[in-house]
Parts: C-alpha cells; structure tokens; sequence
C-alpha cells in the first residue's frame, strides 16, 4: 500500500494555498483545484483506493466533500455508500452526534437503518483537522454496530491534532493521502 511518489507529488501540485483565508495567519488549502483536474481527481482517487485495508463492506462520506471522494471509491470498490449528513438533510429517522468547531458547535447524522451490525466500514472525508468533524462521523458508524475500520482523508493539517483526537475515540486505522 505505498503511494506512488510522483503521482502523490502531482496531486500536491494542484492543491492550492492560499494565505491568510479565512483570517491572516491561517494558510487554506484549496481542493477545487484538484476536483477540476480530471487527471489529478482520478490519481487522487486512485491513490486512495490503494490505501484501503481490506476487506471493506461500504463507505461511509462525510457531508460535502467526503461525498466527492466517497462515492467514486465505493463504485471503484463494488460497494455501497452512505452519506453521512449535516442535521435536517435527511428524510428518515436519524442519530445525531455534536462537535465543536474552532468557532462553535455543529452536528451530524446517519440513517438509523444505514448500517448493519457487523458491517465493516470505511470513513471517508476531504479533510483532518482538529478531528471533531471525523470524531463524531465514527460515533455515527459505531452507534450503528458497524465496525470502523479504517478512516481516510484527503488532506492532514498535522499541527492541529486531529489525528491524536481520533486516537483518543478509539480510532486506531488512519491514513491521509497528503498532510501539510
């Protein structure tokens, strides 16, 4: 499961960086870029199939960008996908798990017929922060009784600890095809 360097090397490439956005001293990492870039989408794609453990039952996306990567990996995978939503974008009944923000709170939600029991799955989003966003995404798969097994971003912004936050859940399989 190593990455391929020089395609992981042209995915960084078509990531942006844009200095103070949203406020000075924070340095954005813009994805659209790479979404625009049929190429770059399909490696970054590519690249994160190859660092799945297997075996894996369905992927599980996390509102909005999760889905833009989720969705195509499970059709890579031959299996289903499940959004995971921001509250009162989804028709049946649902659980729902809060999280902090750096300025505030938000929450989550799932199907509450989404997951079997037992169904392993992998977690899929754009981005690992500070980990609430991902945190409270696992607390869905598990409130379930699925079985996470591994969780999977595009981008890492190490210095902000989210992946010692998602430790501290209990999520010990984690992987981030680009960490700045």
């Amino acid at each position: 499961m190593a990455a391929n360097q020089a395609r992981v090397d042209r995915i960084e490439a078509l990531v942006r960086s844009v200095p103070d956005f949203p406020k000075p001293g924070i340095v954005f990492r813009d994805i659209t870029p790479l979404m625009a870039d049929p190429v770059g989408l399909g490696e970054t794609i590519d690249e994160l199939v190859d660092q799945i453990p297997r075996p894996v039952d369905v992927v599980a996306g996390v509102d909005s960008r999760g889905f833009l990567f989720g969705a195509p990996i499970a059709v890579r995978l031959g299996i289903g996908f499940v959004p995971i939503r921001k509250p009162g974008k989804l028709p049946a009944p649902v659980y729902e798990e809060s999280f902090d923000l750096e300025y505030g709170s938000s929450s989550l939600s799932i199907h509450q017929d989404a997951l079997e029991p037992g169904q392993r799955v992998l977690l899929i989003d754009d981005l690992l922060a500070t980990g609430g966003t991902l945190g409270a995404a696992a607390r869905l798969v598990l409130r379930e009784g699925a079985v996470l097994t591994h969780t999977e971003t595009v981008l890492e912004l190490k210095d902000l600890g989210g992946r010692e936050h998602l430790a501290a859940q209990g999520v010990d399989s984690f992987s981030s095809l680009l960490a700045f």
